[in-house]
């Protein structure tokens, strides 16, 4: 596995492996090595996971061994950094895709997996899970470790462009309209993602190649590129990403 480390901005860096199955492994890593820290040090790792398709095989990673042994699993709390408004069985639904991956290989605890509920109508499901967040976490939820993929849009979570995210809205959870996609998707909001103590953002394939570039290199415009609004404000952003994505940058690997 080839691994080149650049400093981005402060508190980030991104990190380059050779293949999409070394990122996946670096993903499931980095849980694993989260989680045994947050648990060690508070007792509880609160996560938020992403949907697509290097998570799922980061997620398929950590439920079978030799990754299942190195997470402490009871102390576990699974939240969502965004979920399409789809029943939880459907074939689009985040929740569905962690629950086949992850949940129930590791019999997790269903009290410890914190859906949110695209099956209702969008702004209450927003409105819901962000009361869900001050009710587990604080009047200030500050997740250990927030996963997040991106798109060749740039989108990230359920930012997309055109959204004009705002890092200071006070909401925790939106329901926005995506004009691309004819639909409403539920998210966690850059207030809520940049508060987190680290976020990892995976990225994978010539698709995304320009996107990155753009992300990491470009004049910073998240409304056209809403990845460039994660800047953890006391936390560490990391970038893993493969080759192919990163192939576009001024120094690829």
């Amino acid at each position: 596995m080839s691994v080149v480390r650049r400093a981005v901005r402060q508190r980030s860096e991104v990190v380059v492996l050779a293949t999409e199955a070394d990122l996946a492994q670096a993903v499931a890593t980095r849980f694993a090595e989260a989680a045994a820290s947050a648990v060690a040090e508070r007792g509880r790792f609160a996560v938020a996971l992403a949907g697509g398709t290097t998570p799922k095989a980061a997620y398929e990673l950590l439920a079978a061994q030799p990754c299942r042994d190195d997470v402490p699993w009871d102390a576990v709390r699974f939240f969502f950094g965004d979920e399409r408004c789809v029943p939880p069985d459907d074939p689009q639904s985040n929740y569905r895709m962690a629950r086949d991956a992850m949940f129930e290989p590791l019999h997790i605890d269903a009290t410890h997996v914190f859906r949110m509920r695209g099956d209702d109508p969008p702004q209450r499901a927003a409105a819901a899970y962000a009361d869900l967040l001050l009710g587990e976490l604080g009047p200030m939820p500050v997740l250990d470790l927030v996963m997040l993929g991106m798109g060749p849009d740039g989108h990230t979570a359920s930012l997309f462009p055109g959204s004009s995210p705002r890092a200071d809205d006070p909401a925790f959870v939106l329901a926005p309209f995506v004009p691309k996609f004819a639909t409403y998707r539920l998210t966690l909001t850059p207030r809520t993602i940049n508060a987190a103590r680290a976020v990892v953002i995976a990225t994978a394939g010539d698709a995304k190649a320009d996107a990155l570039a753009h992300v990491l290199e470009g004049p910073y415009d998240p409304n056209t590129y809403p990845a460039q609004i994660v800047e953890p404000v006391d936390g560490r952003l990391t970038w893993l990403v493969d080759r192919a994505a990163a192939a576009k940058l001024e120094t690829p690997a």
